[in-house]
């Protein structure tokens, strides 16, 4: 999601109260944050009323307590208190504000419990899944199918089987998917994990697996290039021929068989 100036100001600001997070709870923070958000969501008038900036801040900040008083940790309550008093760029954005912190909180959850390497590998290899499997798409994103049928069926793929961050994360992302599409979201999503590790992402697509040798190596070639650490999502496609596609934020190298004859083509046509 994108943040214009006023809320990228806003946003900053609140993220400070994350700091002050008990240990075990971050994970609880993010899931009620999420709820906020989506409640927001629904609520147009409410939403409106919250991110209204001609208002006094304190008058927002009492609205929100009396409605979530008693139905919210404190933790959460200090939290969107905080949002609901700075200034958005727009109502939207107070809600995509709170949405990026509830994805902080849980991010700083599964830091915090170790599994932040698993989040960000299972995100991404969610993402490859959903992208191979047309019909899994297409029902997890259906506006028709009821939404308390899609998240049984995303808990029957994951539940048990990733760590409780990524469950949440995935299980918000097909709830509230608020106009994003489900693979871009779990890119997105996986890319946060990355910067949480203050590394950047390299999309590797490979003819064939990579060995963790090759991995390593590949690496530390990139971590020169660019001169930060690099996070490699691996993808297999024997369709490639050969070699790699690496692809670093816009910057594409191909390394593929397939593309140096595309290449090749492209000079002779």
């Amino acid at each position: 999601m994108t943040f214009h100036a006023a809320s990228r100001e806003a946003l900053a600001a609140v993220e400070l109260t994350l700091l002050d997070v008990p240990e075990g709870t971050a994970g609880s923070l993010g899931a009620e944050l999420f709820a906020v958000a989506g409640l927001l969501d629904r609520e147009v008038g409410l939403r409106r009323t919250l991110a209204d900036s001609s208002t006094d801040p304190s008058s927002r900040e009492g609205l929100a307590t009396s409605l979530l008083s008693g139905k919210v940790t404190d933790q959460t309550l200090t939290v969107v208190t905080a949002a609901v008093g700075a200034r958005w760029s727009s109502p939207r954005q107070l809600v995509d504000g709170l949405e990026s912190l509830a994805t902080t909180a849980l991010l700083v959850s599964a830091e915090r419990a170790g599994d932040l390497d698993s989040v960000e590998d299972e995100l991404f290899r969610l993402g490859r899944i959903v992208a191979d499997q047309t019909e899994l798409e297409r029902v997890l994103t259906s506006r028709s199918a009821p939404v308390e049928g899609k998240l049984a069926l995303v808990r029957d793929l994951i539940g048990g089987k990733v760590a409780p961050t990524t469950e949440a994360l995935v299980e918000n992302l097909v709830a509230q998917p608020r106009g994003r599409g489900l693979v871009p979201g779990l890119e997105a999503l996986a890319t946060e994990a990355a910067k949480r590790r203050e590394r950047s992402v390299a999309h590797v697509i490979s003819a064939g697996p990579l060995s963790a040798v090759q991995q390593e190596k590949l690496s530390a070639s990139l971590q020169r290039i660019y001169n930060r650490p690099i996070a490699l999502h691996l993808e297999v496609d024997p369709d490639l021929g050969g070699g790699l596609v690496i692809k670093v934020g816009d910057e594409v190298i191909d390394g593929s068989t397939r593309g140096r004859l595309d290449a090749l083509r492209r000079r002779f046509a």
